[in-house]
């Protein structure tokens, strides 16, 4: 588990790149909302947008995650379900908060949702 790194992941940081490039200033890693103690990966105070970039396997990706098989498969079954869960209740908090929430897969184009995420920031 100690090679599975928390932030500044190589997705993490080419979106960073990305957004920065753009001209985009941001926070890394930090809770939008402080009472709920959920960190995303790029946050606009301003603009009040949140950006979460999930990992295929820790976050159950339709497209790419595949069960675990073998001796531990019910407790990794029921691990990402939980994290699933937990994706979604704090959307929601951060939604009736008056957040902005985009979700972006770790094997997603950096460029193509830096521009997504650029049109959410600069909107009046």
């Amino acid at each position: 588990m100690r090679g599975n790194r928390g932030y500044d992941t190589g997705p993490e940081m080419a979106l960073r790149r990305a957004l920065h490039s753009m001209g985009l200033r941001y926070r890394v890693n930090t809770r939008p909302l402080s009472e709920v103690r959920r960190t995303a990966d790029v946050v606009f105070t301003r603009a009040r947008v949140a950006v979460f970039l999930d990992g295929c396997f820790w976050h159950g990706c339709p497209e790419h995650y595949r069960p675990v098989q073998g001796r531990n498969s019910e407790y990794w079954r029921s691990k990402i379900a939980r994290n699933q869960e937990r994706d979604r209740e704090t959307d929601r908090l951060l939604e009736q908060a008056g957040w902005t929430v985009v979700r972006v897969w770790e094997h997603e184009d950096p460029v193509e949702n830096a521009k997504r995420i650029e049109t959410l920031v600069r909107r009046d």
